[in-house]
């Protein structure tokens, strides 16, 4: 089974969804940043496909850096007249015009070695690529927004408490590598200061680590390396203890968090977005997946750094999501953590 046909199985499945209320997205426009992104890329797939299932007589409009590679993830849509990419960098948009019913801004940096490498950047992109958003998004006829923020603005929690919506954060201004909470925090500042300002219809929504369909086999991200260790064979190097605790999110969950927000979240309220199941650390991920990937033919090695900062790892911490108040919209996590690893291999084992 090709990654299309595993893309679209999944799809075809999570629009049938209840909660998500279709008929609110009859004669829209609906405008995605970061649309050959992880989560991007999926969510535009996930509304050609409603589209079609439900005649909604919806454009998705991709914004996008690159062309090119937008053209190849979806060489199968081409044609489809209901899709159009516009290029452009979400720092600079100051001549583009474009006319949205609702927006998704899920752009942004994502690798933590880039964090540490490029922090201003970081910044900038957080900063002032949602400003430009949201400029956007004060038009009269938007409907609804939705910022992509991070389960790290919560900073480094140390216990295994429940954390909600309106947790503390110990975030360390000093530290380089908090570049990207620190600007995710502001840039979710930003977002209530325009809908109080300006009325922008913009709700936030605070996703754990999220994985699964479209991970690219490159990836640098833990779960990705633990994925291509298993599908080459290979032992499961760790550079620190394993101690870090959090859950994690299945890429359709994400994407049905997306939907059901969009129409029915607050404006200006900020959810948490995670499968409370998955709540696991480091190290018992990695042994899961050597145990149920790697047919007891790879082991979890310690290899432990002296210096963990060049990897821009976050300091060790317990972020163990409280997700009642997405949960009330109606949605609810379906995939668990083994079930996620499962699709994620076989998702990136095609791409060998």
């Amino acid at each position: 089974m090709t990654n299309i046909d595993l893309e679209n199985q999944e799809i075809q499945s999570a629009v049938t969804d209840e909660n998500i209320e279709w008929n609110q997205y009859q004669n829209t426009t609906v405008l995605i940043t970061g649309a050959t992104g992880l989560i991007g890329s999926v969510l535009v797939r996930t509304l050609l496909c409603a589209n079609e299932k439900y005649d909604l007589n919806m454009k998705v409009v991709g914004l996008v850096r690159n062309k090119v590679k937008a053209d190849k993830m979806f060489a199968d849509q081409l044609t489809n007249t209901h899709l159009t990419f516009v290029v452009a960098d979400i720092l600079d948009l100051h001549n583009l015009n474009i006319e949205a019913d609702y927006i998704v801004h899920t752009a942004s940096q994502t690798a933590s070695k880039y964090f540490v490498e490029k922090p201003v950047e970081t910044i900038e992109t957080t900063l002032n690529g949602t400003s430009n958003i949201l400029n956007l998004a004060k038009k009269p006829n938007v409907k609804g927004m939705i910022f992509l923020s991070t389960m790290e603005v919560y900073g480094t929690p140390e216990t295994d408490e429940k954390i909600n919506e309106t947790h503390a954060t110990n975030l360390e201004t000093t530290n380089v590598r908090n570049c990207y909470p620190i600007s995710k925090r502001m840039a979710e500042n930003l977002c209530v200061s325009y809908a109080h300002e300006y009325h922008v219809p913009v709700k936030i929504l605070r996703l754990t680590q999220t994985f699964g369909l479209g991970v690219t086999y490159n990836d640098q991200r833990v779960f990705a390396e633990f994925t291509r260790d298993a599908i080459e064979g290979k032992d499961i190097v760790l550079h620190t203890e394993g101690k870090t605790k959090r859950s994690y999110l299945y890429t359709m969950d994400a994407i049905r968090a997306i939907l059901i927000a969009l129409t029915k979240a607050e404006n200006g309220e900020a959810y948490n977005v995670a499968n409370e199941g998955t709540y696991c650390s480091i190290a018992e991920m990695a042994k899961m997946v050597a145990q149920e990937l790697g047919n007891g033919e790879i082991n979890v090695v310690f290899d432990i750094a002296q210096d963990v900062a060049k990897y821009g790892y976050a300091k060790t911490l317990h972020m163990n999501l409280d997700t009642q108040k997405i949960q009330m919209l109606g949605w609810k996590p379906l995939v668990s953590l083994p079930d996620m690893f499962k699709k994620t291999y076989q998702y990136m084992f095609n791409q060998k």
